[in-house]
């Protein structure tokens, strides 16, 4: 009964040491995190590079996971390069096997750990922000060392009890043939998967394994078949968090499932090769340190593989699950409320789309108008409406970031995305509005404002796709114009974004110079006989609404690109 409450109670101060170490280190680290793999995934080689470094500094899987799971959701990272952070993850989580190996299981550790845990705790209890977060970080490593102590006495009770020969053999073992062994090898995979989903921590179960190794209850081949299930049982945690979750997150749960299942398989191939090789090292090499090696080396063998085949992997994921809602409103994930900065570039690419979607339906429209020709029945009206929509959700969406910007640029820039929205949202909504786009065929003037408002929509939808594609439009070199004549666009060069916004801007200055003569030649001409009332009114109505059109347009682009 002694042994089963050490056992229990280590694994118990195991992971709430593993908890508030984890806790403390993100609370150091701030947005650093975010920051950090935002900019390192330039590729899926490198953002697998620093998704283990970044999880063996935070030691948490989650932790980048999540993170990953923001960045890719409000269009920050690609779902390739997301990827590449969570295999990434699956190599840095596997560190603390190492301190487990190295220290963990081959000495008491209580003296250094318990004056830790009263450090860090009065630390954490005392101070605020990033020294608050050191001293959880301090004392969660203290409970981690003193929990490894107790699960070592724990597992040397279990080991008088229980032999190597007690638990089924694999292919490694003296006495194993060939089917047995590969019954036993996937017992023991069964065994360490369940072992990881009731712990909910695939690292304590893999310390669990070391120690029992270390103590003599299970061989080393044994050891090896746990670890295998343990590191699939890591993913019943993710699969369980992707329920009710957003699109991405599911996406990322399956990759991570299938990750997890690649891997296993390799490593179940070549367990006949790899165990016996093993086996033999373990007389000049401590076998616990081989365990963490074989850990480590076995996801990394899994990214090594997949790497090359991201791509592919990518499609048969989204293939998997396919995007079903709305594509105006695919960067508002929940999981991007986390980060504040991470939730107003999300906002940002749905004003974007929203933008780019309003002004399209404007532009055919007038275009359709200027020919004579009717407007496709409802198909511009919903798109109005989905685009009005969206940018009510992105409010909605706003109002539930977890906390202020951290820094002044960042305020900024929160500050820049609420005008935008708002413009946006004016825009939609006298877009979704009883115009008359006939009317630009009625005089030289109306001719004008119509073509005024059609070469604003397109610069304005032209600026909505850059920002959509880049986190920073400013830093794009070019972007495609507006034409200046109805058949110019054939012959159209290329402008930078800073010309682009100055067209804009153009057009809705000569609208709004244009409108009060527009208004006494209209309205006088009813007064000579050559217009009727309502036709004057009509055509004044129009106008305006172009000009409101044009001016929040122009309004919300630049402020999405932050010259407002």
């Amino acid at each position: 009964m002694s042994t089963a409450i050490s056992v229990l109670g280590g694994v118990g101060l195991f992971l709430l040491g593993m908890t508030v170490m984890t806790g403390g280190l993100k609370a150091l680290a701030g947005s650093a995190l975010r920051r950090v793999l935002g900019k390192a995934a330039a590729t899926p080689l490198r953002g697998s590079f620093w998704g283990a470094l970044v999880t063996l500094l935070v030691q948490s899987s989650s932790a980048t996971t999540m993170t990953t799971i923001g960045l890719v959701s409000a269009g920050l990272l690609t779902f390739p390069q997301g990827l590449g952070l969570v295999f990434g993850a699956n190599v840095g989580t596997t560190g603390t096997a190492w301190l487990v190996a190295l220290i963990g299981v081959r000495v008491s550790l209580t003296a250094a750990a318990l004056p830790m845990i009263f450090v860090g705790a009065l630390i954490k209890l005392l101070t605020s922000g990033r020294v608050s977060g050191a001293g959880a970080a301090l004392a969660g490593f203290g409970l981690v060392l003193f929990g490894l102590t107790t699960l070592q006495q724990g597992m040397g009770g279990l080991a008088e009890r229980l032999h190597p020969a007690d638990l089924p053999a694999v292919l490694a073992g003296p006495d194993a043939g060939w089917w047995r062994g590969m019954l036993g090898v996937l017992a023991l995979v069964v065994v360490g998967l369940v072992m990881t989903a009731l712990m909910q921590s695939s690292t304590a179960a893999v310390a669990v394994t070391l120690s029992a190794y270390f103590a003599g209850a299970v061989g080393l081949d044994q050891a090896c078949a746990l670890i295998i299930g343990q590191n699939i049982g890591t993913a019943t945690s993710s699969a369980l968090a992707a329920i009710g979750a957003s699109t991405t997150a599911k996406r990322l749960a399956i990759a991570y499932v299938l990750f997890k299942l690649i891997a296993a398989a390799i490593a179940l191939v070549l367990f006949p090769v790899v165990t016996p090789l093993l086996v033999r090292a373990s007389s000049t090499i401590d076998g616990a340190t081989l365990l963490a090696g074989y850990h480590t080396a076995y996801n990394v063998v899994g990214v090594l593989v997949l790497l090359p085949l991201i791509d592919r992997f990518t499609r048969l994921v989204e293939r998997i699950l396919p995007e079903r809602g709305s594509p105006l409103t695919r960067c508002l994930d929940p999981s991007a409320l986390a980060s504040p900065i991470v939730a107003v570039e999300a906002v940002r690419r749905t004003i974007a789309r929203a933008l780019a979607a309003v002004c399209a339906s404007v532009e055919v429209a007038m275009a359709a108008a200027n020919r004579g020709e009717p407007v496709p029945p409802g198909k511009e009206d919903v798109s109005v409406l989905e685009a009005a929509e969206a940018l009510r959700q992105a409010q909605v969406f706003l109002s539930d970031v977890t906390g202020p910007p951290d820094s002044d640029d960042e305020q900024r820039r929160l500050t820049s995305t609420l005008h935008a929205l708002d413009h946006a949202s004016r825009l939609a909504e006298t877009a979704s509005g009883e115009i008359d786009f006939g009317t630009v065929r009625g005089g030289p003037d109306d001719a004008r404002a119509g073509q005024l408002c059609a070469d604003a929509m397109r610069s304005a939808t032209s600026v909505a796709g850059e920002v959509e594609v880049l986190p920073i439009i400013a830093q794009s070199s070019r972007v495609t114009p507006a034409s200046r004549g109805t058949d110019a666009m054939s012959g159209a060069t290329m402008m930078s974004a800073e010309e682009a916004l100055d067209q804009l801007k153009r057009c809705a200055s000569e609208l709004a110079e244009l409108q009060p003569s527009h208004r006494r030649a209209t309205l006088g001409a009813v007064a000579d006989g050559t217009l009727s009332a309502d036709v004057a009114i009509v055509r004044v109505d129009t106008l305006r609404n172009l000009k409101v059109l044009v001016h929040h347009a122009w309004r919300s682009a630049a402020h999405l690109v932050g010259r407002g």
